[in-house]
């Protein structure tokens, strides 16, 4: 009777996690479909106004943007160790990992927030005088290199709240060994933000 009882809620619980990685994956698609729309865009007036993009270009950082790309990296591999950690039933060594790829995010966003400042302290933010003077084709590439690494910043923002409930979740026990589906879709998504930077580093950063 107890096996018949333990298997129907095996059963159960295994569906409901099919149906949770499903639904996960929909939703990477639908994010996909965004930036993908945005890659398309950025593209036209690539072609458009190439000069201009390559010269735009120079003003980022590219030292900070290969750190940022880096730490991604580096965090991306954090993840998908705590994912296996948690499976093989080492709670303390996933929780550490989990940690890590926190501090990696907030890594991340820091870097990210010092370099717009530094824009911003010369003037190349959208709707600043300094940046109206410059060509259309400037304009355009700093207009789409705000929306499209500040989208990217908003993605990194909500990942890092999940990742502070994953900790929690584990740590309380409420994801562990048997149930881990919730950290599996969570390490799904940040795997989604570190694949976009991989494009947007190279596209904003080394066409010149």
């Amino acid at each position: 009777m107890n096996q018949t009882v333990d298997a129907a809620v095996h059963e159960h619980v295994h569906r409901d996690d099919v149906g949770a990685k499903i639904g996960m994956w929909l939703f990477l698609f639908t994010e996909l479909i965004l930036f993908g729309g945005m890659f398309l865009v950025y593209a036209v007036y690539r072609f458009t106004y190439r000069d201009f993009f390559a010269l735009a270009s120079k003003e980022l950082d590219v030292f900070i943007g290969l750190i940022n790309t880096l730490v991604l990296l580096t965090s991306s591999l954090t993840m998908a160790m705590s994912i296996t950690a948690l499976r093989r039933g080492s709670k303390n060594l996933s929780l550490t990992f989990i940690f890590l790829t926190i501090f990696f995010a907030l890594l991340f966003l820091v870097n990210k927030y010092f370099e717009w400042s530094a824009k911003f302290h010369h003037g190349l933010f959208p709707g600043s005088n300094e940046l109206l003077t410059l060509p259309r084709g400037e304009i355009v590439y700093f207009g789409l290199y705000y929306v499209m690494t500040g989208l990217h910043a908003l993605h990194v923002i909500i990942g890092l709240i999940i990742l502070v409930f994953m900790f929690f979740y584990v740590k309380s026990g409420k994801v562990n060994q048997d149930y881990y589906i919730m950290l599996e879709n969570s390490g799904l998504y940040w795997h989604l933000v570190d694949i976009i930077w991989i494009f947007l580093f190279p596209l904003f950063y080394l066409i010149h």
